[in-house]
Order: C-alpha cells, then structure tokens, then sequence
C-alpha cells in the first residue's frame, strides 16, 4: 500500500491510458523468438531445478512442524507430582499450554516495561519477581516468588 501511495504522489498525471502504450511495447518477443534453441533449453533446466525444489521444500516443511515447542512434557511431570492416578485429555494439555504460554507472555512484557522505566537494558532476576508480584494475584504470587528465588539460589549454588 505504501508504494501505491508514493508511486501516486511523486506521478499524479498517471493514467492508465499511459500504461497501456507501455505493455504494447513490449512485444519484442521477436527477438526471444530468434533466441528460440537457447530459451528451449533453459526451460528444460527451470522445471527440473523446480521439482528439486519443491522435494527439498517439502522435507523442510515437515522438519519446521516437528519443531513445535511446548510445554506438555512438564505439565505431565507437575501432574504425576500432585495427582499420580488422574490423567489429562489433549484438549485439557492444549488449554495448559495455551495458559502458559499466555503467562509467559505476561510476564515478559511486565519485566520489560519495568526495565524500560527504570532505564535499564537488561531484564534482571528483580524485573521477573516485581513482574510476577504485579501479574498473579495474592497469595499465588508470594508461591511464584518463594519458588523463583529457591530455583535461582539453586542455579547460582550449582
């Protein structure tokens, strides 16, 4: 659309009738046409690289799906913890991940903006914790942060 646009402001004179004289000046295809053996042989070698293509983008298609990232394995692993003898439908893990990934989301943005008010490029272990205090409620966000800081003593410690 922006180059609709500029094309229209820098040439406001141009018309469509301008651009019909232009299409019918390109019938030079007589001189292709004399060029006829060589252009022959080149579209013999496009379909082939074509059909190389599409069997290699084929393969890097199905290589791109499998690369999906989600959290099922560890929502498995919580579950096995709290509750060993109920299980989960795919519908209910899908809700779980989505609620997850939606979490995340949340958080990320909150530690951004504080990094960004406290005019500092880098988000720190403080950004996540006053970021998980001001996207959880209540008592779920004193568990979030007594859980975060024993995850982060662990990892320093290791």
């Amino acid at each position: 659309l922006s180059l609709s646009l500029s094309l229209s402001t820098i040439i406001p004179s141009l018309e469509v009738s301008q651009m019909a004289p232009k299409a019918e000046k390109k019938p030079a295809e007589k001189k292709p046409a004399e060029k006829a053996p060589a252009a022959e042989k080149k579209p013999k070698a496009e379909k082939k690289l074509p059909k190389d293509a599409t069997t290699t983008s084929e393969k890097k298609k199905k290589r791109s799906k499998k690369s999906v990232e989600t959290y099922k394995i560890y929502i498995f692993k919580v579950r096995k913890q709290v509750h060993p003898d109920i299980g989960i439908s795919s519908k209910a893990m899908g809700i779980m991940n989505s609620f997850i990934n939606d979490i995340f989301e949340k958080l990320a943005q909150e530690s951004s903006r504080l990094a960004r008010y406290n005019k500092k490029p880098t988000i720190t272990s403080r950004e996540i914790q006053t970021a998980v205090r001001l996207v959880l409620p209540g008592e779920l966000a004193k568990h979030a942060v007594s859980e975060g800081t024993k995850a982060v003593t662990k990892f320093t410690s290791s």
